[in-house]
């Protein structure tokens, strides 16, 4: 059996547009909606471009099960209008992920129906 017959069922891509955090230069790119990812990854070409600057290092378990380490920083991420500033991993050429942390981050989730991102109710325990 393929890996896309397996886990690729209701996966889509949505439009972003991403920026460093103090930078004025955008572009807009395809993600992949991964909600087994818990960050958001863009090339780290892409990323350099755009002048983020990595602010630490994560340990990330990959589908083989193996343990890798990635540079990590912040860029400013627009959907549809809804923006935040979001943690980003300097990923491979090629990789283009909406993780699940920046997903909460804008209280959205995947309709994998009808592949797309809806709105969902935000929570606060404490008032």
């Amino acid at each position: 059996m393929f890996f896309c017959e397996i886990y690729c069922v209701g996966s889509f891509k949505v439009k972003a547009k991403v920026r460093a955090v103090e930078g004025s230069k955008s572009i807009e790119v395809e993600l992949l909606v991964d909600s087994g990812s818990t960050y958001t990854v863009l090339p780290q070409s892409v990323l350099n471009d755009l002048g983020v600057i990595p602010k630490s290092d994560v340990k990330l378990k990959i589908a083989d099960g193996s343990t890798i380490v990635r540079k990590k920083g912040e860029v400013v991420l627009e959907i549809d209008g809804n923006s935040v500033t979001t943690q980003v991993v300097f990923g491979n050429e090629g990789v283009y992920l909406l993780g699940s942390v920046t997903m909460e981050e804008m209280a959205l989730t995947p309709d994998l129906i009808n592949k797309k991102l809806v709105p969902v109710e935000a929570y606060m325990m404490l008032v």
